[in-house]
C-alpha cells in the first residue's frame, strides 16, 4: 500500500502523506480501550519514512473529531486540510461518525471531487487477511518468527532501563530491565534479539515473563547484551526480537539455571552469526 502511495504521489508531483490517529479511536469509544499498538508513533514514523513517505500526519483523537460525519471528515480533512489529489486505502476502510463512510462512500466522494482512489487488495496469510490483529495474536503467542514475516521487519519493543533485583550479575549474566513499554509485549519466553547502543550493534538474549526459579511471578523484560560493558540505567533501549528460543520454566537449582543461560547465550550468538 505504501509503495502505491509513494508511486502515485510522485507521478502527481505531490507529497506522499500518511495519516494516523493518536491515541487509537477505540481508546475513546470503548470502556476497555484499544488493544496495544504494534509501534509507537516515533517507530511508525521512522518506518514510513524509510518506505519513502514524505510526511506523517498525526491526528490528535478527540471527541469532536470522532463526531464528524463521513461527509464532514472528508471535506474538512481530505479536501481542506490536506488538499489531496488522490487517496490509497484498503478494502475494509471506514470513516466518520459510527463508521458511516465505507470504501464505496469514499469512492463516490473522490469521484465527485476529481480525486483518484486506489483500493489495495488485502494480503492473505494462512487463509486470512493480514492485519494488526493477526500480527498481535502471533506476538502474544510468542511467534515472533511469523509476526516478523508479516511485518516485513523485526518486531521491536522500546522501554526505559531501570534498576532491577540485579540477580543477573550474581549469575554471571547482567541484564537491563526494561519498563514503560507502550506496545504489544510478546508472550512469555526467551528470545534471541538485537539492539544498538552507542552506534554499535549487539546480539541480545531477552527474557519476557516471570522468574519462577526464584519464586517471582511478575512479568518482567530482562535483556542481556552480549559483548557489552557499561551502564544503561535511565536510558531508553530498543530491542528487536528475532526468534523465540524456549519457554520460561523453573530450574531445580541455580547451577542448572546458569547452565541453561550459558546455552541461551550460545544460541543467541550463533543466530546472530547466521543472519
Amino acid at each position: 500500500m505504501v509503495d502505491r502511495l509513494v508511486a502515485r504521489a510522485h507521478a502527481a508531483q505531490a507529497p506522499a502523506i500518511v495519516t494516523t490517529f493518536d491515541p487509537h479511536p477505540l481508546a475513546l469509544l470503548r470502556a476497555a480501550g484499544a488493544p496495544p499498538s504494534l509501534t509507537t508513533i516515533a517507530q511508525r514514523t521512522e518506518l514510513l519514512r524509510q518506505a519513502g513517505v514524505d510526511a506523517v500526519l498525526v491526528l490528535p483523537t478527540s471527541r469532536d473529531l470522532l463526531r464528524l460525519t463521513a461527509e464532514e471528515f472528508f471535506q474538512q480533512l481530505i479536501c481542506t486540510e490536506l488538499a489531496a489529489k488522490g487517496l490509497v486505502e484498503g478494502p475494509n476502510f471506514s470513516f466518520g461518525r459510527d463508521r458511516g463512510g465505507s470504501i464505496t462512500t469514499l469512492r463516490q466522494m473522490c469521484l465527485a471531487h476529481g480525486m483518484t482512489l486506489d483500493v489495495i487488495d488485502p494480503v492473505t496469510w494462512n487463509g486470512q487477511w493480514v492485519s494488526s490483529s493477526v500480527i498481535r495474536s502471533l506476538l502474544l503467542a510468542g511467534d515472533v518468527t511469523d509476526a516478523n514475516e508479516l511485518l516485513g521487519h523485526p518486531y521491536a519493543i522500546t522501554g526505559l532501563v531501570k534498576t532491577g533485583a540485579q540477580r543477573g550479575r550474581t549469575l554471571g549474566f547482567p541484564t537491563a530491565n526494561l519498563t514503560e513499554i507502550a506496545t504489544v509485549l510478546p508472550g512469555h519466553g526467551v528470545y534471541a534479539g538485537a539492539c544498538e547502543v552507542g552506534g554499535r550493534g549487539h546480539p541480545v538474549a531477552v527474557n519476557i515473563g516471570p522468574n519462577p526459579t526464584f519464586g517471582e511471578g511478575a512479568t518482567k523484560v530482562e535483556a542481556h547484551l552480549l559483548d557489552f560493558a557499561g551502564e544503561l540505567y535511565g536510558q531508553g533501549l530498543t530491542l528487536q526480537l528475532l526468534v523465540k528460543l524456549r519457554d520460561v520454566r523453573p530450574f531445580p537449582s541455580v547451577d542448572a539455571l546458569q547452565l541453561q543461560l550459558a546455552d541461551d547465550m550460545r544460541q543467541v550468538r550463533q543466530f546472530s552469526l547466521t543472519r
